[in-house]
This record gives structure tokens, sequence and C-alpha cells, in this order.
């Protein structure tokens, strides 16, 4: 399915948002989080990232210079926030996580954060920065905590869904090809740099058994590019290095910047991906269920995520999941996931047509990174007890 095959993202208009409902963090509990997977925010979001994947389809980098002036603005904004750590440099002290300066570096996002969003929007959209402003801040790591993870990635994601919902940046396929492999590439070398500068911790890693300590929107979009084509297999990531031509391959060889070792024992969800999957397809497909499962169905990710305002915390009233063109909905929409397998451990191949990230009321079944251990995918060697830990540099 093409973008313009999708439904168009929804508009807000600014004179509907109610000052009384400004986006704080909801999700407490895991009732929390089925009520969250019930919401026009989450069913927009879902669309979001659905339009943003097919955009970039048979697409890859280096790509033109954005000519959108949202996502042109955008860039300087992420350009200014990378001048930051110039001037905010590390403090010298001997600790492996968390330099202390990010806690300054954090501080100042959070006190000029109005600031850089007035400078970004037109005046017509100005009332709209409180509803904006909690997702720009969250989107590059806690300065408490000191660390980052998904749950950030999903904020800034979720700040550009907003924009497009305000339609400062317009949901048609030419921006929103934009938006990934200009602005979100940029987004991703920023926090990658953040990371390194500041030595930030992964947030609630999974160890070895995660898909990465840090991200996982870049291998959705990655995949999407190599998707249609049948040139490059999916083994390809396991004989680095790899050009930087689509955001799978530089999220793969960022893993080799950071870690050493065997790649099947520090990154053995990536390896059994490599070594089970047929095809981009099946890889983009399966991606998508497990983070839906494993981020966006996570309490313990989706915790900190502001919600309310332009992203709907009511229940969406309409039963309509995202449908194919001639109106038919996906398998995937029909029926909840009950299987115990990983989304790639089947022997099928996917259908031609993508459903939705997820189907409006659909039960989750086991989740993506446990099942994939037991689910018929050759097997990797069990990392030792050190791997994870050694194996950041």
């Amino acid at each position: 399915m093409h973008a313009a095959a999708l439904p168009l993202l929804r508009q807000v208009l600014v004179s509907e948002l109610d000052p009384g409902q400004l986006p704080v963090p909801k999700i407490r509990t895991d009732a929390d989080v089925e009520h969250w997977k019930m919401t026009q925010g989450y069913q927009d979001f879902g669309l979001f990232l659905r339009r943003l994947s097919e955009a970039v389809v048979g697409r890859f980098l280096p790509c033109p210079d954005a000519q959108d002036e949202g996502s042109i603005a955008m860039l300087k904004l992420l350009d200014a926030l990378n001048s930051w750590i110039d001037e905010i440099p590390p403090l010298p002290t001997p600790q492996r996580f968390g330099n202390l300066a990010f806690r300054t570096w954090g501080k100042r996002l959070e006190s000029e954060a109005p600031a850089l969003l007035t400078n970004l929007l037109p005046p017509s959209l100005h009332a709209a920065i409180p509803f904006l402003a909690p997702y720009l801040v969250t989107s590059f790591g806690s300065p408490v905590r000191m660390d980052y993870g998904t749950g950030h990635e999903v904020s800034f994601t979720l700040l550009l869904m907003c924009l497009a919902l305000l339609r400062f940046l317009q949901p048609e396929p030419a921006n929103e090809r934009e938006l990934v492999l200009n602005v979100f590439v940029r987004y991703l070398r920023l926090c990658w740099r953040l990371q390194d500068v500041y030595k930030l911790e992964p947030a609630g890693s999974h160890g070895v058994w995660g898909l990465d300590d840090y991200h996982f929107l870049g291998y959705i979009f990655g995949s999407a590019q190599l998707r249609d084509q049948s040139e490059i297999p999916v083994s390809s990531i396991l004989r680095p290095p790899l050009p930087p031509t689509n955001l799978y391959f530089m999220q793969i060889m960022r893993i080799h910047e950071v870690k050493h070792g065997p790649f099947h024992e520090h990154s053995s969800q990536l390896y059994a991906i490599a070594t089970g999957v047929v095809s981009w397809a099946k890889v983009n497909s399966g991606l998508f269920k497990m983070y839906e499962a494993e981020v966006l169905g996570k309490r313990v990710v989706v915790q900190h995520i502001p919600l309310g305002g332009l992203l709907d915390w009511q229940a969406s009233t309409s039963d309509q999941d995202l449908q194919e063109p001639d109106g038919a909905s996906s398998a995937a929409a029909q029926a909840p996931i009950v299987s115990t397998q990983a989304p790639w451990a089947t022997s099928a191949l996917p259908t031609e047509r993508q459903g939705p990230i997820v189907a409006a009321r659909m039960p989750l079944g086991p989740t993506a990174s446990t099942s994939l251990r037991y689910s018929g995918v050759p097997s990797v060697p069990m990392p030792g007890p050190r791997a994870h830990g050694a194996a950041r540099r």
C-alpha cells in the first residue's frame, strides 16, 4: 500500500484545543495501557507511522535537501540543539554512564522549549505551544535518570505527528518522506551524539534480547526502504561495513560503533532476523507488530509519555480500522494476535498489503522478544552473563 492510499491524517484546529487538557503522563497501570490502545491518539499515531513508512519505500540515502518549509524549520531546531552540546561540554568525571552535564543540557531545553517553538511556528499556531512543549522536552532523554530509550523516540515522533495534525507539517507523501529521510535522520544523529558525549544509559534495556539498546523506528523505516527490492537480502547486514543508504544499515553500523564482540551475542534479535527471515517485507511487517507489543504496549515505556490535548486521550468513537483501498480490512485487522511465534517466525510470506499497526480494541498476544527465542528461528548461542554489559565500549 502506498502512502497516498492510506487515509489522510485528521486535522486539528488550534481553536479546538482545550487549555484545561494539556498533555501530561496519564499511564500508571496496565489498565491505562489498555485504555491508551483504544484512544483516538493511539489510532492517529498508528496511521502516522504507517504513512511515514510507506512514504520511504524504495527511497534511499542520501536524499535531496528538504524543500518543505516545515521540515526545514525542524532541521534548524535540531541543529540549534546540537550546538548546545558544544556549549555544554561533558564534565571531567569518571562516570561510565550519565555525565552530569546532560542535566544542564536538559534544563536548558526545558527552559527554552517555549522560545524554540515560538521561533518554529507561525503566530497563528502559537496558542498550541503548551500542547507541543511536553513532547519536545521529552524527546532526547531524561536529565533526571540520565538515560535514553524508545519512549523518548516515541515522544519526538509524536511531536512530528502533532505538528502534522495542526498542518504545520503537511501529511503528504513527499513531505512525509522528508520527515523520515531528512528530519528523523538528523534527529538520530543528534541523539547518538548526546548518548556518546554525555554517556547516556539505555532506558529499560532488554539486554541482548532487545532489538536495540536505544532505538526502534529506524529499523522500521529502514526495512520499509528495502521492502520492495530483492537485490539486497536481509542477511546482508551480517557483512559489514554497510553503506549508509538506508536507516536499517545505519542502525546496524551504529551498533558496531558502540559494541564489540560477536554480533550474534550482543544483538541476538537482529541476528535471528538476518538468518531466519526471507524478505524485507516480512521484516517490516514483523517489526511493526513487535513495536506495538514491545514499545507502545509496555507500561514501563509509555508511562512517561505526555497524553491529552492533541494526542486525544478519549476512547476512539469510530470502530473503523485502517482499511485497504478497496475497503476490505487486512487479516491482521480482523483477528487478535494469538500466535506464540514471533511475527517473522512463520514460514508463509506476508500479504502484499499491510494492515494497521493495531486494529481498534485488538487484544495483544505474546510479545515478540520473548517468543522469538522459541519460535523456530535458527537458534543463536546464548550470551554469557557479561555479554550485554561487556559489549559496550
